[in-house]
Formats: structure tokens, C-alpha cells, sequence
């Protein structure tokens, strides 16, 4: 079985989130750190042009989107499950509202300009700058647009004191009882805020809050070892991609199997992936693409947050 082959940077926090899977799963995983602003050459080498964080890697075969790497995972290892079974609509509709409305807010919040100082002032100057130029590019031509800071410093407050009362009515437990994908979603966003002392009390003056994080927390990182780009992209070239699902197919707009397409993120980094459409389900999109260094590789792609077009 091939290895599972995260590429990430520390400080991500969707790159947190993929940690805590593995964690929660206890699985053994290779990690490649990449940069945390762009150029990126070889993560692109594998995604064809996607290169937000993170990406897993099995093989010859590329999972982009933590929501689509939870599935995979999953059939990795069923149990326990990210997704519990009879709950996959409320565990991935929660999931995907705190991965977009919380996740944002909590950006606005840790970039305001004392957060700001907090997090970088130990940092060369144009290093600082050249990540604000990166994330501004990162944002361009999405849906998603950032939330003022006024905005989400009024908002934090609901939010947080929703959470504060319907964790106290389980105390010592998670969301859905048992934890799931949805705590892993909500719990990256607070753990980004939690980074530094100035952001730090917007998630820690909420007592319950605070001890459901931790709990989620340390569920851990599973079993990671240090891997090199040079040696994920030799993996990519020497692998033969995984069999396709044999699951029916889905045709949207006349986009069958064998067209060329064009895969892209709707909200942010919508940099599109072009190759030949491979598998088109209701969850799940796979494209073929060659690389020279990276050779023939299938890129995944969930269908929920993505725009598929001919090319």
C-alpha cells in the first residue's frame, strides 16, 4: 500500500485539520513541507495549478481539499470515522459552514494590525509583505470575500457563545457526541486565533470552549516522518494511478468521461487544474494529467465548492 503523503506547511490551518485526521485516525504519514506563499513548483508539479494547503498524495493519485482528503481517509481507515454513518448531512454541512463563515471570520481577526505585529513582528520586513501580496492574489476572482474587522469582532461574540452553550450540555464531549469531521473544522479556526497572545482570548474567555479544544487537540498528529518533495515526486513518477471508483457516473452539462475540462475552486485560489475528465460523481471529480517530473497522475477534486467547464 502506498504511503500517505501529506504536503502542508506548520502554521496552516487547514493544514491543522488534515493533522488532527491522522491524529484521530493514529496513522502513519510522510510529511513534506512546502512553502506558505507562492512560487510553489513542486506541489504544482503534482496538482497541475491548485496550490492551496493542504494536498495529500497516495501514490500517483493527488486529493485536494481537507473535505475530500476526510473521505479518503476514511476509506483508509473506516473506524473510526471522520464521517459517522447517519450523519454525514449535519457533520459535513456543519463542517462546511466552519470551514467558510467561521474560518474567514477568524482571519479578519487574527490580521488585524496588533494581531499582525504579534504574528510577524519577529520577521523580516519584506517577507511580511510579500505574504500579504501572496494572500491578496490568493483571494483575487473567488466568491469568497474578507470579512471587515468590525464585522467579525461583532459577530465573534454569537458565535463562540452559541458554542459555549451547546458544548456545556454535553460537558467532556464533542459536536455530535463522539468526534467527527466537524470538530476538526471548527476546531482549526480556533486554533489559528490561539497562535498568539493578542488573539489568543477570543477563543479562551469562553471556558467550555476552551477545554473542547483541547480535548480535540490533542487527539495529535498519528505517526508523521520528514519527507522531501524531490522524494514525493519520485513516488508520483514511479506509481500507476488507483483504479477508478466503480461507482455510477454523474454527466453535468454534457461533460462526459474523456472531455477536456477545467477544474477550479469557487471561493479562493482558483487557479484551474486543465486535464482529461476521468470520473464525475456527485461528491467527487478526477482528472488525468501528465507531468515531466511528476509523470501520469489522477488530481481529486470534491464536486461541492468547485466549478468543472470544458476546456
Amino acid at each position: 500500500m502506498d504511503d500517505l503523503i501529506l504536503h502542508h506547511y506548520p502554521t496552516s490551518p487547514f493544514a491543522e485539520k488534515a493533522r488532527l485526521m491522522f491524529g484521530f485516525k493514529q496513522l502513519a504519514w510522510r510529511s513534506v513541507v512546502i512553502p506558505a506563499v507562492m512560487p510553489k513548483p513542486d506541489l504544482l508539479a503534482l496538482t497541475g495549478g491548485y496550490r492551496k494547503t493542504p494536498v495529500l498524495q497516495i501514490g500517483a493519485d493527488i486529493y485536494c481539499d481537507t473535505s475530500l482528503i476526510a473521505r479518503r481517509l476514511d476509506q483508509q481507515k473506516c473506524t473510526p470515522a471522520l464521517i459517522p454513518e447517519g450523519q454525514s448531512l449535519n457533520v459535513l454541512s456543519f463542517a462546511q459552514w466552519a470551514d467558510s463563515q467561521v474560518f474567514l471570520t477568524a482571519v479578519s481577526l487574527a490580521f488585524a494590525p496588533d494581531a499582525v505585529e504579534a504574528r510577524f513582528g519577529q520577521l523580516p520586513a519584506d517577507f511580511v509583505q510579500g505574504f500579504i501580496r501572496d494572500r491578496a492574489a490568493l483571494f483575487s476572482g473567488g466568491t469568497a470575500s474578507r470579512v471587515p474587522l468590525n464585522v467579525a469582532q461583532q459577530q465573534w461574540p454569537t458565535l463562540m457563545t452559541r458554542l459555549e452553550q451547546q458544548l456545556q450540555q454535553r460537558p467532556g464531549e464533542f459536536l455530535f457526541g463522539s468526534v467527527s469531521l466537524a470538530d476538526l473544522a471548527l476546531a482549526h479556526p480556533l486554533w489559528f486565533l490561539r497562535a498568539t497572545p493578542v488573539t489568543a482570548p477570543w477563543v479562551d474567555i469562553y471556558p467550555t470552549v476552551a477545554q473542547w479544544l483541547d480535548r480535540v487537540l490533542a487527539l495529535g498528529y498519528g505517526q508523521p516522518s520528514v519527507y522531501s518533495a524531490e522524494q514525493a515526486l519520485a513516488v508520483a513518477k514511479a506509481a500507476t494511478p488507483a483504479p477508478l471508483p466503480t461507482a455510477a457516473q454523474l454527466v453535468f452539462n454534457g461533460l462526459a468521461v474523456g472531455r477536456q475540462v477545467s477544474v477550479a475552486a469557487l471561493d479562493y485560489g482558483v487557479d484551474p487544474v486543465v486535464g482529461e475528465l476521468l470520473y464525475s460523481s456527485a461528491e467527487e471529480l478526477i482528472v488525468r494529467r501528465e507531468d515531466p517530473r511528476a509523470g501520469v497522475l489522477h488530481v481529486h477534486f470534491p464536486r461541492l465548492g468547485f466549478a468543472l467547464t470544458a476546456v
